[in-house]
């Protein structure tokens, strides 16, 4: 696999980036597992595959599936209003402009947000750091971002009418609690890290052994943030949408379950029909996946497939067409904020899991090195694996 190394290498080079962990699975294991360069710029130590990253919305993906284990279990419903479980949704409101004097204007939504509007972020929930209405609306004395109460947001639009990404994973950790009356790090613990041993992932990041995080600079070079604390703590609640941290040979497992229609190693964690069902489009003729950005630091305009009508699952973004020399049709994927990125093909057996910790999220240089992992992950001689 040198060539793999070698693509790995030259991009970390053009990045500038102080390390990366790179993997790939199939359904029967492991077929690569990589560390390159350091754990940070002022780190010296080696970038080991058991360091611990911050995980960001690639959070997402394991709050799905925690709902979903609940849908089959009949203790929550795709369809039905989830007012009925979270009261504060139960009477949604959408924003529709601005007083003069700067205060936000709402009506009521025309329907009810529903779990499945959540999972497909087509609740009309947004983020503030993506979407300048939903920021102004927040207001200069309003609550924190990140905190629970800035969860309780005006909806940008009525539930269904678009797609729209934002918070509304955080809501489905919210409904997972109230449905189990657990909080979200004990029912993972019990229903997904432990069935699947992922040992190392929690809702509490050990900085001491954490990859660092770092930001790219105007002029391109790339500097270490002082702590990821400010993001991790003091939001009041257990984040569905962005809160774990863990290794990439945890995820690696969380993917290869998914990979293996909702079970791994004698453990089922879904039924392959529920699993399949979450890899389906559920949007219509909705395109998912375009992001914006009002805060250019944390994040870039980011399309991952700007010349395809991409779909949503239950979780996942899916390309509906194959990418020529990558990842077949029918694809699942998705990222995390300080660029840890993951995709899913069924069609080829394969799952590949880039995990970096840098901001801002869609940064250049590391979506070239993610195309270029890829496209030499396709390259290998399936027999050679």
């Amino acid at each position: 696999m040198n060539h793999l190394d070698d693509a790995i290498s030259a991009g970390l080079e053009r990045a500038r980036l102080p390390g990366v962990v790179a993997l790939i699975g199939d359904r029967d294991g492991v077929l690569y597992a990589k560390a390159f360069g350091t754990r940070g710029l002022a780190d010296a130590e080696p970038m080991s595959v058991d360091t611990p990253f911050w995980f960001a919305s690639m959070t997402k993906a394991v709050t799905s599936v925690a709902a979903m284990q609940l849908v089959e279990q009949e203790r929550l419903a795709l369809d039905e209003p989830i007012g009925g479980l979270l009261p504060e949704l139960a009477r949604p409101v959408v924003l529709t402009g601005f007083d003069d004097s700067g205060a936000a204007v709402t009506r009521p939504a025309k329907g009810p947000i529903t779990l499945r509007h959540l999972l497909t972020h087509t609740s009309g929930f947004g983020y503030d750091f993506m979407n300048g209405d939903m920021l102004r609306s927040r207001g200069e004395n309003g609550p924190a971002a990140g905190s629970r109460a800035s969860l309780n947001a005006a909806l940008l639009f009525d539930p269904g009418e678009r797609w729209e990404y934002g918070v509304s994973t955080d809501w489905v950790g919210l409904a997972v609690e109230a449905a189990t009356s657990q909080d979200l790090g004990a029912y993972f613990v019990e229903h997904v890290f432990g069935p699947l041993g992922m040992i190392h992932t929690s809702f509490v990041l050990d900085e001491a052994r954490a990859a660092p995080l770092h930001t790219r600079l105007p002029d391109g070079r790339i500097a270490p943030i002082p702590s990821l604390a400010p993001l991790l703590n003091g939001g009041g609640y257990l984040s569905g949408g962005g809160g774990l941290s863990g290794t990439g040979g945890d995820y690696m497992r969380f993917l290869r379950m998914l990979l293996n229609g909702g079970a791994l190693d004698g453990a089922r964690l879904l039924r392959e029909e529920t699993v399949a069902m979450m890899g389906q489009n559920q949007i219509g003729d909705l395109r998912a996946g375009a992001l914006g950005s009002v805060m250019p630091h944390m994040t870039l305009p980011f399309d991952l497939f700007p010349d395809m009508i991409t779909g949503w699952g239950l979780g996942f973004l899916i390309n509906p067409e194959p990418v020529p020399g990558r990842r077949a049709a029918g694809s699942l994927a998705w990222a995390g904020l300080a660029n840890t990125h993951y995709w899913i093909d069924p069609a080829s057996n394969r799952t590949g899991l880039l995990l970096a910790q840098t901001f801002p999220f869609g940064d250049a240089a590391v979506m070239d090195l993610m195309r270029d992992f890829e496209t030499a992950v396709y390259a290998l001689d399936p027999d050679a694996t």
